[in-house]
């Protein structure tokens, strides 16, 4: 990445460029003068008089309260996130799911109106077709892919609307300038789930959009140890409309995750660039085999939406979906068959993962909602790792012959 492209990308305080955010954005030394964080694993805390605790429950006067409402290194993991977004504020979640469903349900009452995409990882599925509408909000999914689509869906009574790109798991993308347009004619809220192009490689905050949702489980941890969620926007929105619902419904990042978060943010950058280029490799090799019919990763020049990728992403990302040969029962084989890549549902991590959408993350939909939307039996998402790039296509690649 260049210098321009870097001071693009999110400068943290003081001009710092992403790297240096990455390490040292919002660190809050103790009176002992720690190198790394502290971990301050306390729920509550005490107040130096009567008057001070007043104040600080009326909001007249600066301090933590309660660790359900702040926290200090769960502030300094907000902060350094904050800074890498370029985003003026965050509250870190619980698991990104949290995130999803409080950047939503904080916004939206009975009789409003939600256009989301269809293509959404399962559990997002649920929230915008079930759980929402049980409150009287009404909800229509809509093929993301299509300007005209989303510009049918979106009335009067939209008061938001969600999507992911990349989206879960077909990669299929969004033109987030396009859709955050429509969305403002009408005064609604955009709220991108962002996590698979992680806010290195993709800011929806510069093509138009308001909140911006992640689940810290991914990539910013990297290493599968930890859950968490952020939600990402205004003073203005995490502090008045999404902050009493955060508040009094409890989805708070505990300390310690928090804390394996920085350390994780410390090596976002190296992690998600090396991945990016095992990824690229990965996906040419599989887009040569004779046995895949069909590889999709946002750089392929066969990319489907190859120019939006260009427009909005910086690089294609760390996963790769593609179809095994022989439905099913060929990508059982093929996973079955693998050495070194690993069955899993999670994504993001420094081991490669490899997971079969159909029967796990999206297996809830009905199958001809996932044949509408690509999600076929034959294929598989792959979330690439740091191992060797030779050594995972040596693995697929014997897989492959296997099947």
């Amino acid at each position: 990445m260049s210098d321009d492209e870097a001071k693009g990308q999110g400068a943290g305080p003081a001009g710092w460029r992403p790297q240096t955010g990455l390490v040292r954005g919002g660190t809050r030394r103790s009176p002992h003068g720690e190198t790394s964080e502290a971990m301050f694993l306390t729920s509550g805390y005490v107040y130096e008089s009567a008057e001070q605790a007043r104040d600080r429950f009326a909001g007249e006067a600066e301090g933590y309260i309660y660790s359900r409402y702040g926290n200090p290194t769960v502030t300094m993991f907000e902060e350094r996130l904050a800074g890498l977004e370029g985003a003026e504020a965050c509250k870190a979640t619980a698991s990104g799911m949290a995130a999803v469903f409080a950047s939503l349900m904080c916004q939206l009452r009975a009789g409003d109106h939600l256009v989301a995409s269809r293509v959404l990882f399962g559990s997002c599925h649920v929230i915008v077709s079930d759980l929402l509408p049980r409150y009287g909000i009404r909800t229509t999914l809509v093929d993301g892919t299509d300007p005209a689509a989303w510009r049918e869906a979106i009335g009067a009574d939209t008061r938001a609307v969600f999507f992911e790109t990349p989206a879960n798991p077909t990669l299929e993308l969004i033109d987030i300038q396009a859709v955050s347009d429509l969305a403002h004619e009408v005064g609604a809220t955009v709220v991108v789930d962002n996590v698979f192009a992680t806010p290195l490689l993709q800011k929806p905050l510069e093509f138009g959009a308001d909140v911006v949702v992640y689940s810290a489980t991914k990539h910013i941890d990297g290493q599968g140890r930890c859950l968490g969620g952020a939600i990402l926007g205004t003073k203005e929105f995490c502090n008045e409309t999404l902050l009493p619902l955060y508040r009094h419904t409890g989805p708070a990042m505990s300390p310690f995750n928090a804390w394996v978060f920085l350390k994780g943010l410390e090596t976002l950058d190296l992690r998600v660039r090396q991945q990016c280029d095992n990824a690229e490799t990965v996906a040419g090799m599989l887009s040569a085999h004779p046995a895949v019919a069909r590889t999709l990763y946002p750089s392929l020049p066969d990319f489907p939406q190859a120019d939006l990728a260009a427009r909005q992403m910086l690089r294609g990302g760390t996963l790769v979906a593609f179809e095994a040969p022989g439905g099913r029962d060929g990508a059982f084989r093929l996973l079955n068959a693998l050495e070194i890549i690993d069955i899993s549902n999670n994504l993001g991590d420094a081991k490669s993962l490899i997971t079969h959408p159909a029967t796990t993350t999206h297996q809830r939909f009905p199958p001809e909602d996932r044949e509408a939307v690509g999600i076929t039996e034959g294929l598989v998402r792959l979330s690439v790792g740091l191992e060797d790039v030779r050594d995972l296509c040596d693995d697929l690649s014997r897989a492959l012959d296997a099947i």
